[in-house]
C-alpha cells in the first residue's frame, strides 16, 4: 500500500497536510518548525498544492489569521514551536473557545530563559489548558499519519474543535527516516472535502467569539469543556478507521512489553522510542518491567490509561518539563487519574531532557532503578531531576 520515501519529520507533516488539501497555511519563522512551511511554501509556489500561504508579521498574527480562514470554512493549518507558541497564547484560547478545526503541528521547544533552540516540552504544557485536543508523535511516520487523524478528528461535527500534534523539536523534527506515504484516493477517502457547519457568511450572518456577562460565561466554558471531553469518542473511532484503512493502529495510552509487568516507565514524545530498547535490556536480565506511552494529553485518557496502569505495583513517570514549585505535569496528571482507585501503583516522577539534553538507553535503564529503589525507601513524594549536575 503506497510508497515508502525518505523524509525529515518537517516534511512528512507538510506532506500530510499536501494530501489533507489544506486551503489556507500560515506561520511564522521559528526554529525548529520552519522547515514544515518552508515545504508548504515551496509546494504551493511549485503547483502541487492548491492553497493560500499568508505572509505575516508574528505568531500571534498568524494564528489571528487562522482563526478568519477556519471561520470561513477553510481547512486551515499551522506550525509553530516554543516561544512562538507562547507569542499567540491569547489566540491559542480564542480558536478552542470559537470551536475552530485548526490543526497546529508543534515542534517542541524549550521556552526561556536561559533562550534554548533546543527541545524539551514546556511549550505543551505552556498550554494544556487552553482547549486544544493535543496528541504526540514519536517518529515521522507517525507524525504523518497523525496529522491526517487530527484533520479527521478537529472537523468531526461532534468534535469542532482545534488540535494540535506535537513532535519533539530537531530529536524528530530534523531526522530523516523511511514513510510509507498511501495514494492520494486513499486519504481522499479517509479525509473527504471539509464543510464547516457554522460558516461566516454574510447572507447568513452568525456571532463567533463574542462578549459574555457574568450570566453566560461559565455555561459556555463548561460547554467548552464537555466538547473536549467527549471528543475522546471520535478520537478513537478516527484510530480505529486510521488502522483499518493503513494497517498502522493508534491509541491514545499504548504498551511496550507490559506482559506481567510489575514496574512500568511512562513517557511521551520521541524519546519513547529510546526508552523501548532500555525495556527490551532490562526484560532480558529478568526484571517485570514495560513501557507506557500516552499518545493523547487532551483529552487526558483517563479510563485507558487506568485500565493499562492498574495491575503494576509502581509507576515511574518522565516529565520533560518542569512546574515550578510543584510535582512535574504528567506526573501530578497521572497521580490526579489513579488517587481515587482502592488499588493504585505507587508513583515516582523525575523530570530530565530539559532543553534538548538526551536521555541514553541507559539512562533510562538508570531511571527504572532510581525508581524502584525510590519506592523500596518510601521516597514517593520527593522531585528528582535525572542527570542534573550538583550546583
Amino acid at each position: 500500500m503506497g510508497r515508502r520515501v525518505a523524509f525529515e519529520s518537517s516534511c512528512a507533516i507538510a506532506e500530510a497536510a499536501k494530501m489533507a488539501n489544506i486551503d489556507v497555511c500560515a506561520a511564522y519563522p521559528i526554529t525548529p518548525q520552519t522547515h514544515i512551511v518552508e515545504r508548504i511554501a515551496q509546494l504551493i509556489a511549485d503547483g502541487e498544492l492548491d492553497a493560500n500561504y499568508m505572509p505575516v508579521e508574528s505568531e500571534h498574527s498568524a494564528l489571528s489569521g487562522c482563526l478568519g480562514s477556519s471561520a470561513a470554512g477553510a481547512r486551515t493549518f499551522i506550525a509553530t514551536a516554543g516561544q512562538g507558541l507562547e507569542l499567540m497564547h491569547e489566540v491559542v484560547y480564542v480558536a478552542s473557545g470559537m470551536r475552530l478545526p485548526i490543526v497546529m503541528a508543534v515542534c517542541n521547544r524549550a521556552l526561556s530563559v536561559p533562550l534554548s533552540i533546543w527541545g524539551d516540552h514546556s511549550d505543551a504544557m505552556a498550554v494544556r489548558d487552553t482547549g486544544w485536543i493535543q496528541i504526540f508523535a514519536e517518529n515521522a511516520q507517525q507524525a504523518f499519519d497523525l496529522t491526517l487523524c487530527a484533520f479527521r478528528i478537529a472537523e468531526d461535527p461532534a468534535v469542532l474543535l482545534p488540535t494540535m500534534l506535537h513532535i519533539d523539536g530537531f530529536h524528530l523534527s530534523h531526522v530523516i527516516e523511511p514513510v510509507l506515504l498511501p495514494e492520494q484516493e486513499e486519504v481522499n477517502e479517509f479525509l473527504p472535502r471539509y464543510h464547516h457547519p457554522f460558516v461566516l457568511d454574510p447572507k447568513s450572518p452568525v456571532t463567533m467569539g463574542d462578549f459574555a456577562t457574568p450570566a453566560l460565561y461559565t455555561e459556555a466554558k463548561v460547554g467548552q469543556d464537555v466538547a473536549l471531553r467527549n471528543s475522546l469518542k471520535v478520537i478513537l473511532q478516527v484510530f480505529q478507521e486510521f488502522g483499518e484503512r493503513f494497517g498502522r493502529d493508534y491509541s491514545p495510552v499504548e504498551t511496550y512489553k507490559t506482559e506481567g509487568a510489575e514496574v512500568l516507565l511512562l513517557t511521551m514524545g520521541s524519546f519513547s522510542e529510546v526508552a523501548m530498547e532500555a525495556i527490551d535490556r532490562v526484560r532480558g536480565a529478568g526484571e517485570k518491567v514495560g513501557l507506557v506511552r500516552l499518545r493523547l494529553w487532551r483529552p487526558f485518557p483517563f479510563e485507558q490509561f487506568r485500565q493499562v496502569v492498574n495491575q503494576a505495583r509502581l509507576l515511574i513517570v518522565l516529565d520533560r518539563a518542569l512546574s515550578f514549585g510543584g510535582p512535574g505535569p504528567v506526573c501530578s496528571e497521572v497521580q490526579a487519574a489513579l488517587y481515587h482507585l482502592r488499588q493504585r501503583p505507587q508513583v515516582v516522577g523525575f523530570i530530565g531532557g530539559l532543553g534538548g539534553r538526551d536521555i541514553s538507553v541507559e539512562g533510562f535503564q538508570d531511571m527504572v532503578h532510581r525508581g524502584i529503589n525510590k519506592a523500596k525507601q518510601g521516597k514517593l513524594g520527593e522531585i528528582e531531576v535525572f542527570d542534573v549536575r550538583e550546583q
